[in-house]
């Protein structure tokens, strides 16, 4: 049986949300979403791990611009979603 990580999302990610959908690129992220819920820690595709402000967070790209941001709580089965817009703004 597989067990399925409960995605999350913060305040920035749900509004980073409708930016994704205006600019199309809604079936990338929920590509993503869906990998991450079943195994985040499956590779491909690649992921980071993010250092600095971001440590302890995890990175995956959504396009050459945008990356999808996470952080993963193992103890309880969760996937924190803090953006999905680019982190450079």
């Amino acid at each position: 049986m597989v067990t399925h990580w409960r995605v999350v999302f913060t305040r920035q990610a749900q509004k980073d949300a409708k930016k994704i959908s205006a600019a199309g690129l809604r079936p990338k992220v929920e590509y993503l979403l869906d990998i991450l819920s079943i195994d985040p820690f499956q590779s491909p595709p690649r992921f980071e791990k993010l250092v600095g402000d971001l440590e302890g967070a995890f990175s995956r790209r959504i396009n050459i611009h945008h990356r999808l941001i996470y952080q993963i709580h193992e103890q309880d089965k969760v996937i924190k979603v803090l953006r999905m817009w680019t982190h450079y703004q």
